[in-house]
């Protein structure tokens, strides 16, 4: 990451925490990484420095949970973030040189290729399948003087096992498998195989084949084994 991504990223959690709507997001993307630090401290784990991306996504699991009305393009406005419309629904992102900012909520029942409104925050929001996964169990880690929701790194890498499959670009693909594997042998040497069992466990019988499915090197089969209670 460049150092202006840095001090970008942590204006944007600051601004959100004052105007008192960061409580009902969770942060998820790439940028998980990077605060999982600490929860990784004296544990093997991922350089955040060598992190390359623009995307900062924020997962909305209740929209009702929003209390307050909040303009967040023009919240952010000052900064140099630009409203952009992308595809012909019309999905609001906000476009800065060095981050690009987008709202996600989980898909329910059939899904919509519609965005989903997010009237008090003056977006909207894509929906997307397995997004409930990454709310369904959470953590809370310190930045500076308040707090930040992330997806349990369990989740959040089983999630990547998943979404990799569905990638398009290859590049992409490799990057959120090389990702997942990492956190997963971070879970591993934490000494949390156990905890890493029971949500792989919790979630459908179809979701755990296809973590399998992307579990499918030789040098997979110390976290295959952890899944599995083998």
């Amino acid at each position: 990451m460049e150092e202006s991504q840095y001090k970008l990223c942590f204006e944007i959690l600051r601004r959100f925490k004052k105007a008192d709507i960061l409580d009902s997001m969770i942060l998820i993307g790439s940028w998980c990484v990077y605060f999982y630090k600490d929860y990784f401290s004296g544990t093997p784990y991922i350089d955040p420095a060598v992190l390359k991306t623009r995307d900062i996504d924020f997962l909305i699991d209740n929209p009702q949970s929003i209390r307050h009305e909040v303009n967040v393009p023009a919240l952010l406005h000052d900064l140099g973030f630009v409203t952009t419309m992308k595809g012909q629904a019309g999905y609001i992102k906000l476009d800065h040189p060095d981050l690009l900012l987008e709202f996600l909520v989980p898909e329910k029942g059939k899904g919509t290729d519609k965005p989903v409104r997010l009237s008090k925050l003056g977006m909207n929001a894509v929906a997307l399948r397995f997004l409930s996964f990454l709310s369904a169990n959470t953590i809370r880690v310190k930045v500076e003087n308040f707090y930040l929701n992330l997806p349990h790194p369990a989740n959040f890498a089983l999630h990547k096992l998943i979404i990799y499959q569905r990638r398009l670009k290859q590049d992409k693909a490799a990057k959120d498998r090389a990702t997942a594997i990492e956190i997963l042998k971070a879970l591993i040497n934490k000494g949390e195989s156990a905890k890493l069992r029971r949500v792989f466990e919790s979630i459908p019988k179809k979701w755990q084949a296809k973590v399998i499915k992307g579990l499918d090197k030789v040098e997979d089969k110390a976290i295959l084994a952890a899944l599995m209670g083998s």
